[in-house]
Parts: structure tokens; C-alpha cells; sequence
């Protein structure tokens, strides 16, 4: 009886992500070509983020910078400047008028794109503030760091709501699912969680048998899955209901390095995107975990990707022996 619900439970989660990737098994070949290097950083650039409309490109870095350059172009346009360490992550509000960073100065500052200047600072974390993340309204933030929390924020009275003691190493990334009522974080110590956003209870916690460190988790587009980097150079594809990993997507590098994964969907399919410490990207096919496509040109480790939100464009940036961002498109 046993296995007959574990071999049920397996046909659903299969079922499920043939779901999630409907047209993906009938995909061709994508084929990314270099267009634009954008140059500018002057330190390991650690995000990328398109706006929701597309219209930019935030990147930002070591160099406590924040660059806006066009989303389809790569004209530079501004330099934001405020904090006094690294930045480490970079959040567009829904509406594309606001931009959230977090910082190793403690800090995550909230940016007005009319003003092109910084609106509010949000002090609480007690060390580096690592990953931040708006919710569908953008009326709360959630933030993780190497304090080992995760931050709910109500940005309009730039407070926290909740203060979640999430992990027992830093925390790597956290993200919202599609309508704000989910939470998803990662850390150093190799657990995925997923929370209530309202209550901050823990509803499920994720691990890998040989639990390496994660890097970066997100939900997909319908909040049914996670996808979850680990530094065994491994994307996952985690069922979080069930408590079961569906894919994995291998070929990259990455044992050191908090690498995200993104989604990719064009004319030709959907696939998965990740940076890779051989200084290379990878474009696996999000169905059948084949790599289809791998991007070369920076001459370090990728630490960036963005996707744009409905042009066939990737960004991507490199560490220290590099600094540039590229601008990849499948036309």
C-alpha cells in the first residue's frame, strides 16, 4: 500500500511538472547571441534585475553602486550611490517605481525611480543583509542575511512585522510566491522553508539527502514548484507540497559562489538559466534537463542573470577579472 502511494505521489509530481512545462518538451534549440558588454562596475557586479516593463536594467555590486541602464539598449543612464558596503541584492517594486538593495552595511534602502534618489533606508538586520524581495503589491519586503533571519517589512512605516529566526547560517535568498501568501527562503545550512507570510509560521522545510548549501530558491511562475541552486553544482526543481525534488539540471560549476537560477520562456520554449563558475551560462530545457545552449565571453565567474520580463534577452555579469554586463538575445 506504501508504495502504491509513493508511486501515485511520484506519477502527480510528475504530472505536475509536465504541467509546468506544457510546451517545453516540443522546444527548439534556443540560441543566445552576445549583443551589448556594458561596462562600468568597478567590482564583482552581484545582481541583476530588469523592471517589470522591461524599460531597465539595475545592476549592482561590490562597489556599493547601483547602475540603471536601458532594459533593450544597454545606454547607460544613472548611478544611484548611498551605501557605505557591498550591495548583494536589488528588488524591483511591481509598479517599476521603486527599487529595493540590500547591503553589507545592515541596511536595505528603497530608491524612487521618479526621484532617481534613495526614499527611505530600513535599518533592523544586526549584519549583512543579503537577499530582498517585494511582494505582489509592494506594500511588504522580505529580506534575509547573515543574522540568520528573515524580515517581513511593511515599507510605509519602513518597520518590520515579522522577524523570523529562519536559519542557523546566513541566509541566502527569500522570495514571496505569485500573491504574497507564501515565503521562501534558503541558507548556509542547506534548508529550504517555506512560511506563512501573515502568521511567520514555518509550513514546510526542504533538504537534499547530502544537504548542501543553497544558494538561491524561487518560486516558479504558478507558485506550485521551488527552484533551488546548491553548491553541488545542482539546480533542483522541488514539489514543496510533497516534499519532492521532480528535476535536476546539472553541467555547471558551482561549489563557492550564491549563484541564482532563472526561468526562461520564448517563442521556442522554456528553459533554465544559470551563471556558472567556469566564467560560462547554461540554458538547460526545463522538461527534459538537457542543456541546450552554454553562453561564453566573461572572463570570470557569472554571479548575475536576469531575464527580461517578455523580450528573449538574458543579462549576466561577472566577478572581479571581468566587471562587465552582457546582453544576450535569441532574435
Amino acid at each position: 500500500m506504501q508504495s502504491q502511494q509513493t508511486q501515485s505521489s511520484q506519477n502527480n509530481d510528475s504530472e505536475a511538472a509536465r504541467q509546468e512545462s506544457a510546451s517545453s518538451s516540443s522546444s527548439s534549440k534556443p540560441d543566445f547571441k552576445l549583443r551589448f558588454v556594458l561596462s562600468g562596475h568597478k567590482s564583482s557586479v552581484s545582481s541583476l534585475k530588469f523592471s517589470p516593463d522591461g524599460s531597465l536594467l539595475a545592476s549592482a555590486g561590490a562597489d556599493k553602486l547601483i547602475k540603471l541602464w536601458n532594459g533593450t539598449t544597454g545606454e547607460f543612464i544613472q548611478t544611484l550611490q548611498g551605501h557605505t558596503e557591498g550591495i548583494s541584492d536589488i528588488a524591483w517594486a511591481t509598479d517599476g517605481e521603486y527599487l529595493a538593495s540590500a547591503s553589507d552595511d545592515k541596511t536595505i534602502k528603497i530608491w524612487s525611480m521618479e526621484e532617481r534618489s534613495e526614499i527611505k533606508t530600513l535599518v533592523g538586520h544586526t549584519n549583512f543583509v543579503f537577499c530582498v524581495n517585494y511582494n505582489l503589491h509592494s506594500n511588504l519586503l522580505v529580506s534575509g542575511g547573515f543574522d540568520e533571519t528573515v524580515r517581513i517589512w511593511d515599507i510605509a512605516r519602513g518597520k518590520p512585522l515579522k522577524v523570523l529566526p529562519a536559519h542557523s547560517d546566513p541566509v541566502t535568498a527569500v522570495s514571496f510566491n505569485h500573491d504574497g501568501t507564501l515565503v521562501v527562503s534558503c541558507a548556509m545550512d542547506g534548508l529550504i522553508r517555506i512560511w506563512d507570510a501573515e502568521s511567520g509560521q514555518c509550513l514546510k522545510t526542504l533538504v537534499d539527502d547530502d544537504n548542501p548549501i543553497c544558494s538561491h530558491v524561487k518560486f516558479t511562475p504558478n507558485s506550485r514548484f521551488v527552484l533551488a541552486s546548491t553548491q553541488d553544482s545542482t539546480i533542483r526543481l522541488w514539489n514543496y507540497q510533497t516534499s519532492r525534488c521532480v528535476k535536476t539540471y546539472t553541467g555547471h560549476m558551482n561549489r563557492t559562489y550564491c549563484i541564482p537560477a532563472c526561468f526562461v520562456t520564448t517563442p521556442k520554449g522554456k528553459f533554465i538559466v544559470s551563471g556558472s563558475e567556469d566564467h560560462k551560462l547554461y540554458i538547460w530545457d526545463l522538461q527534459t534537463r538537457q542543456v541546450l545552449q552554454v553562453l561564453e565571453g566573461h572572463r570570470d565567474t557569472v554571479l548575475a542573470v536576469a531575464v527580461h520580463p517578455f523580450r528573449n534577452l538574458i543579462a549576466s555579469a561577472g566577478m572581479e577579472k571581468d566587471l562587465t554586463v552582457r546582453l544576450w538575445f535569441d532574435e
